[in-house]
């Protein structure tokens, strides 16, 4: 039976980062603790259950490299934008460090993706991309890969969730062989933790953004 670390779920749901500078890129994941992820991913909702989700685990070291040049190209560019998170909120003393901080990890990781040892991209059999209902769309997907985000945090992984691969997704998706129906939604690196102990974030007062009977 696999080790799982000592979290009751509100530890597990409130400590699951986005973790880039502790990823160890030295020690090798194996196969088989992937696997247990995603059989917990695979219980998450699916539109009218039609679980057409298929998963991507880049394990090759030549096409994990790849993977990680688009990346490093797509960080390059988003950090260079006004959106970059180490430029948000920087009047601000409370959220302009944390902000900073979140910026030079996000340029770290650019730096090192192709090296994390388990790439995974979750995707989803999509012929069309509707004008209208996305949410049904990407909904059917972005569950099962938080799920198996919770369930490689539980097994002692690090996980990140970014999207500044799909800045080349037709790219990656000529990489993989993809088929053209086949849309990636996000890219997850995957590697054991330096330490387990992991913190909840800063966010927001409750009271700032809850809205009850309407706006």
């Amino acid at each position: 039976m696999t080790y799982t670390l000592d979290l009751n779920p509100d530890e597990l749901l409130t400590t699951t980062r986005t973790v880039r500078k502790r990823l160890d890129l030295e020690r090798p994941v194996p196969m088989e603790l992937i696997r247990e992820c995603l059989e917990i991913a695979l219980q998450a909702p699916s539109g009218s259950n039609r679980q057409t989700w298929h998963w991507l685990v880049i394990t090759d070291a030549e096409q994990r490299a790849a993977i990680g040049e688009y990346y490093r190209r797509a960080v390059e560019q988003y950090l260079a934008g006004p959106g970059a998170a180490g430029k948000l909120h920087a009047d601000d003393p409370e959220r302009g460090p944390v902000q900073r901080r979140v910026g030079d990890s996000v340029a770290y990781l650019g730096e090192r993706m192709g090296q994390v040892p388990v790439l995974v991209i979750p995707c989803l059999v999509a012929r069309t991309l509707p004008a209208g209902n996305q949410s049904g769309l990407w909904g059917s997907i972005l569950p099962a890969a938080w799920s198996y985000m919770l369930a490689a945090r539980a097994r002692g992984l690090g996980t990140a969730w970014t999207t500044l691969h799909m800045t080349y997704e037709q790219e990656i998706s000529d990489l993989l062989g993809l088929p053209e129906e086949v849309r990636q939604s996000v890219l997850i690196p995957t590697a054991h933790t330096v330490g387990t102990s992991f913190k909840p974030a800063p966010r927001q007062p409750l009271d700032d953004v809850l809205h009850v009977n309407g706006w």
